[in-house]
């Protein structure tokens, strides 16, 4: 909920804030960067942002925000200079994942209009406004330090040159193999799903019943269901393929599609919109249920391949994993997970799904965990695992030998920042910059801003 409310909060505050820079007529102007004013209350908004989102500030806010506007307003111009552009399609994705968001959060289009007291169209093109911004920004500081090139022995002297109390302290972090196993659903529970749905779109095509009243009293996803089973504009690849194939040869709003099976369950879909190579779509999904029964099978079948593993030695875990496990991010890949967060395979016990990191947290390297039943992060649905404790490196100041890439990483950011800093310190110098009475008594992070002030 922290979350939610946090996002809904920045959104006020961004939108508020470029109200008020529409109408500023009587507005006062704080700083001028080149021809470009920053207005009063643009800082207040971005002020009351920061305090919402329990943003740290450090020092005078008065001072500290208008140089970060300041900053921003720098690349963007140098932005501008060299023809940055952005990829359309990128932005309106990022747009539509936003306002789904906000659908998601406030039910309706109306009722983000009524709590923003905008209308959506301008809703929409101020996020758009923001997302181009941030990416040419970040493709400005990207050209400038793309030719930053790290050896290990870069590393190795910034790690000598570091003060012991400047190295990071490295939780407990494990690496973990899994193998899962998906519990067999009758074939009397999947037809019985299936003629649910079958009634429901029937009931909708003879016009007797509204899909979306329907999908808010029966689907099973609960991220759309709120919204009557709307998903909004999606793109191919960002629907799993065989609901992509069925909404986009949809044509007319009023039908429903036939029956679609997906990893996730079975969908009947109704076309809502069609724009371009994106396509807007509501769904019901109904997943079958698993009986208790079929969980025990499951549980005992999994328990058999661990006593075969560690008992009669017949195959080895990695073994076992490609020909049984379900996962089918991890089966090919001897059932090592993997952390999604930093693309390695360690990771902290608050990464892991709650079930796994509670069986670790008993195990030595090297064994193997009695099946337990999990929910399955992605499909929400339960299934049973075995997990293997593959490495435990506990808690510790990083160093070379356990944490090479966290240090790299931390000396390739630093020597980016270094370049940075020097082009900013240089973009100052060179741009016009008038800082208005009131605003100039303050210690900068960076030099040069008062030159034209004297």
């Amino acid at each position: 909920m922290t979350s939610i409310r946090t996002a809904i909060i920045t959104a006020v505050a961004f939108i508020s804030m470029a109200a008020t820079a529409q109408n500023n007529i009587i507005d006062e102007v704080a700083w001028v960067i080149g021809d470009d004013p920053i207005y009063k209350s643009e800082i207040e908004e971005f002020y009351q942002e920061a305090l919402q989102e329990r943003i740290p500030i450090k020092g005078d806010p008065y001072c500290t925000l208008p140089e970060q506007m300041a900053i921003e307003r720098l690349f963007l111009h140098q932005a501008d200079l060299d023809t940055v552009l952005v990829s359309e399609s990128m932005v309106q994705q990022q747009v539509e994942g936003q306002m789904n968001f906000l659908l998601n959060n406030l039910g309706s289009k109306e009722k983000i209009e009524q709590y923003f007291r905008k209308p959506f169209s301008e809703i929409r093109d101020y996020y758009a406004t923001n997302m181009r911004n941030r990416y040419r920004v970040g493709q400005v500081k990207q050209a400038l330090t793309k030719d930053v090139k790290v050896t290990p022995n870069d590393v190795r002297r910034y790690v000598d040159r570091l003060p012991a109390d400047s190295l990071p302290y490295v939780p407990l972090q494990v690496e973990v193999q899994i193998m899962t196993l998906n519990p067999v659903i009758p074939r009397e529970e999947i037809e019985s799903v299936k003629a649910r749905l079958r009634d429901m779109a029937e009931r909708v095509n003879r016009g007797e019943n509204d899909f979306s009243t329907m999908a808010i009293l029966y689907s099973e996803d609960d991220g759309s269901s709120v919204r009557g089973g709307e998903i909004g504009f999606k793109g191919r690849a960002e629907l799993v393929p065989e609901y992509a194939a069925v909404a986009f040869n949809l044509n007319d709003p009023k039908k429903v599609s036939k029956i679609v099976e997906t990893e996730y369950g079975y969908h009947i879909i109704q076309l809502i919109e069609k724009r371009g190579e994106r396509v807007n779509t509501r769904h019901i999904l109904l997943r079958p249920k698993v009986a208790d029964k079929d969980l025990t099978d499951a549980v005992h079948r999994l328990d058999s391949v661990r006593t075969d593993i560690v008992d009669n030695h017949k195959f080895t875990f990695e073994e076992a994993t490609r020909y049984i496990s379900q996962d089918k991010d991890t089966r090919y890949s001897n059932g090592v997970m993997v952390n999604e967060a930093t693309g390695t395979t360690m990771f902290e016990m608050s990464h892991l799904p709650q079930e796994v990191a509670r069986t670790v947290a008993s195990l030595k390297p090297g064994e193997i965990s009695e099946p337990f039943i999990m929910k399955d992060p992605k499909l929400n649905r339960d299934i049973v695992a075995i997990v293997k404790l593959t490495n435990r490196l506990d808690a510790h100041t990083a160093n070379l030998a356990d944490d090479f890439q966290l240090l790299k990483n931390m000396y390739e950011n630093s020597a980016k920042e270094e370049i940075l800093d020097k082009w900013l310190e240089k973009k100052i110098r060179e741009t016009y910059i008038r800082i208005e009475d009131g605003w100039r008594g303050c210690e900068f992070e960076h030099d040069g801003w008062l030159k034209n002030n004297k």
